[in-house]
């Protein structure tokens, strides 16, 4: 069965985690509670699609802002590449600032959807790892 009770999970948790790890995902169900257990490879598997594109813009004074389309983040720098290191910083660090206080991010109606990305974001083992999850394309101004 694809649940399996809290109360079986608890009693064979090594086998339980095992066979997580190693064949696949899994629901714990607890009286009315529901909990989806995962390997991470698995759920980076399940989160790829979750990628960004972004707009490039050229500013007036030569720098550059770039824009992300799926999160409210943007960054500018002296060039393309210092606009996009501060833009995954950005985005980063508003990954963990919604991990960290997640109550408040989930509830806001506006910020729910940004969860998969979230999530996508933290499970990068690097800032390079974060880069590669953003599509740049030249806008207009």
């Amino acid at each position: 069965m694809f649940t399996v009770n809290a109360t079986d999970a608890r009693n064979e948790w090594s086998d339980f985690i095992n066979s997580v790890i190693r064949e696949k995902p899994k629901i714990i169900k607890r009286t009315k509670d529901y909990i989806f257990v995962s390997n991470l490879e698995m759920a980076k598997e399940m989160l790829k699609v979750y990628t960004f594109t972004a707009n490039i813009f050229k500013e007036e004074n030569g720098s550059v802002t770039i824009s992300l389309n799926e999160i409210d983040i943007v960054a500018n720098g002296k060039n393309e590449e210092e606009a996009l290191n501060r833009l995954v910083n950005d985005l980063i660090e508003y990954a963990e600032d919604f991990y960290n206080d997640f109550q408040y991010w989930y509830s806001a109606p506006n910020r729910k959807k940004h969860l998969p990305y979230i999530l996508n974001v933290l499970l990068q083992d690097s800032h390079e790892g974060v880069k590669k999850l953003i599509k740049c394309q030249h806008g207009e101004n």
